[in-house]
């Protein structure tokens, strides 16, 4: 019967709020009756003690004075079943300006032997006064209260800490007392401060992180975590999402301002925090005067631009004020949507979206002569390890291939710099992908090295970029929402890891603080072993590994390595200004003995076997290792 009621009350109360006109004309009406009762309580229910017909007119006096202070004040704008104490301040100061105004109408009558009518007796006055403010707070207070009961859900909301007492945690806690659907009950907040520690905020006690332990979830049954703190520290944010990952509640993260939906905050704004958040890396700072000074007024060639990496390039770039954008990629559907999202967002931005393959030499000669970029940065390439390693053809006529024709087209068309993206996957390589990335490197630097050529060449090294396409997160996310298993290669397996922004800010940076002819290594930390980011992924999920999602080991594939490097063993690192970055100083490499070594394989690619392919490769690349996958069949 009364979750029946209380069924009914939400579909109303979702359906319907109290319009403004309609609580004013209750506010003018408490105003009007509390006059009359006035009148009678300062009597003590003495009709005969005064007259009766003078009140009812003063009783308008009155409601026309305290109705103008309500329309200033604007008492009743509010909706009355999320009263804050804001909304009682402005039934405050509303009364007291009408009582105000009132006093001095009466005193003004008295001096100047007015009427009647504006003589009212100033106790009446003040007992006026009290009652209208009691009665207008206690109807929102009401209101307020029903509101609460008949949208309370108790049996199916699930206990929630805020970390940050401060103004973002006392919005996040009205977000989740005002909706209903949010399944969230506050049980109280962690502040860092000691001074509110121990206290009560909005009636919620405020605790240390260091109460945060298994037995206190266990006890309080917390099921879900909120940060709630403007601008939170990289470094602060990874040790509190640190604190609380292995008791197995959702950890969730309260977006910036910018992003709410007509700045106001909804529960479904709130969104788990992510593995990059675990990283806790500082915010990259950029030398944005060099970087602009580079690009303004050029037009820039992106390869590979609906990809991952290319396509932050190209909204990295729209950051500067380029002359044009010119963004080549093979991938139709990825190019289009890039496009539609460029040009949503940055409309400013002239951009040429051009679907081309970078091994085709008459397309991209086409594009070079009909645009004249001045700058290139090329990013696509064939990435996949597994994949490339059973079609080794296709990994070198694409990476090799294509970096060899936007090189040759690059002298030919003076343009000033060329920033390739390569791998730390091209350190003492074991595999195909990562030996074309190699031989990439080795031509790009032996283009430097020619004093002819005016094209500043320049090499960027990095390992994985997190949520990039095919990467293990988005792979991981999904085995996870399946249920699992989550699959890993090796339980001691590393990796380096990047975020998308940071890579792409350092390929801009790394693309003007030198002169050409530098391979540039960005520092990724430390490494990561994969194992910690499945049981991450897996407790960020509230969920906890080997219980709820089962991990599943299933072997270091075909030429993947145990652990990347980001310098091999016959390369000198060098610093730059920049903390971030450093050089990788290689061999002199002969650019006719390489370039000829290229064109051969290139020219009869498809007539060669994948075993002399492999071999070949080895000439160009000393120390390259790999134990090639036969394709069925061949």
């Amino acid at each position: 019967m009364i979750e029946t009621f209380k069924s009914r009350v939400i579909n109303v109360f979702q359906k319907y709020s109290l319009p403004r006109w309609l609580v004013l004309f209750i506010d003018i009406a408490v105003v009007y009756f509390a006059f009359l009762l006035a009148y009678i309580l300062r009597f003590n229910f003495e009709f005969t003690a005064y007259e009766i017909p003078l009140s009812f007119r003063q009783a308008f006096l009155v409601l026309a004075v305290y109705t103008l202070f309500m329309l200033i004040f604007k008492s009743y704008s509010g909706m009355i079943r999320h009263t804050t104490l804001k909304d009682t301040y402005k039934i405050i100061f509303s009364s007291l300006s009408a009582l105000a105004v009132l006093f001095i109408i009466t005193l003004l009558s008295r001096h100047y032997n007015w009427k009647p009518f504006y003589n009212i007796p100033l106790s009446i006055l003040v007992i006026h006064f009290g009652a209208v403010t009691v009665f207008l707070f206690f109807f929102r207070v009401f209101v307020k209260m029903f509101y609460e009961f008949a949208t309370a859900l108790p049996r199916d909301r699930r206990n929630v800490l805020i970390y940050g007492s401060g103004d973002m945690g006392i919005v996040v806690k009205r977000v989740i007392e005002g909706d209903t659907k949010s399944h969230y009950q506050l049980k109280g907040f962690i502040d860092d401060d000691r001074k509110l520690q121990g206290k009560k905020v909005d009636s919620y006690p405020v605790y240390s992180r260091q109460v945060l332990s298994k037995s206190f979830f266990e006890k309080e049954e917390i099921k879900a975590f909120i940060i709630a703190i403007n601008n939170i520290a990289p470094a602060r944010k990874k040790k509190v999402i640190e604190s609380v990952i292995q008791f197995g509640c959702e950890i969730l993260d309260t977006p910036s301002f910018d992003t709410w939906l007509n700045g106001k905050l909804d529960v479904t704004n709130l969104k788990k925090v992510k593995f990059e958040d675990l990283l806790g890396r500082d915010p990259i700072v950029l030398d944005l005067e060099i970087i602009e000074k580079g690009l303004q007024g050029k037009t820039i060639l992106v390869t590979g631009s609906a990809g991952s990496i290319g396509s932050e390039i190209s909204r990295q770039l729209t950051r500067f004020n380029t002359k044009q954008l010119v963004l080549v990629d093979q991938a139709e559907t990825p190019s289009f949507y890039l496009g539609e999202e460029l040009k949503n967002s940055c409309t400013g931005c002239d951009f040429k979206i051009i679907i081309g393959d970078v091994t085709r030499e008459d397309v991209m000669e086409h594009v070079f002569e009909k645009y004249k970029p001045e700058i290139v940065f090329h990013a696509a390439a064939y990435k996949h390890v597994p994949i490339m390693e059973t079609h080794p053809h296709e990994a070198f006529r694409v990476n090799v291939g294509g970096t060899k024709n936007l090189a040759d087209l690059s002298v030919k068309y003076g343009v000033e710099k060329f920033v390739m993206i390569s791998s730390d996957k091209a350190v003492n390589p074991t595999n195909v992908m990562g030996a074309t990335k190699k031989v990439c490197e080795l031509l790009v630097h032996a283009y430097s090295k020619r004093k002819e050529v005016k094209t500043q060449f320049i090499t960027t090294r990095f390992g994985n970029v997190l949520g990039s396409n095919g990467s293990v997160i988005p792979l991981f996310n999904k085995q996870i929402q399946e249920g699992g298993p989550v699959t890993i290669t090796h339980p001691e397996v590393t990796r380096f890891f990047m975020t998308i922004p940071e890579a792409c800010q350092l390929v801009l940076e790394a693309g003007f603080i030198g002169n050409g002819g530098q391979i540039y290594v960005f520092d990724m930390g430390e490494p990561v072993k994969v194992l910690n980011v499945a049981l991450n992924l897996i407790r960020l999920s509230g969920l906890e590994p080997n219980k709820d999602i089962m991990i599943k080991y299933t072997g270091l594939r075909p030429g993947e390595k145990l652990h990347e490097e980001l310098f091999s063993g016959g390369e000198h690192q060098l610093p730059t200004h920049h903390p971030k970055i450093s050089i990788a100083q290689i061999e002199e490499n002969n650019f006719d003995v390489i370039r000829t070594k290229i064109n051969s394989i290139l020219k009869s690619l498809y007539k060669i076997q994948e075993s002399k392919l492999i071999e070949e490769m080895k000439e160009i690349i000393p120390g390259y290792k790999n134990n090639l996958v036969k394709i069925e069949g061949d």
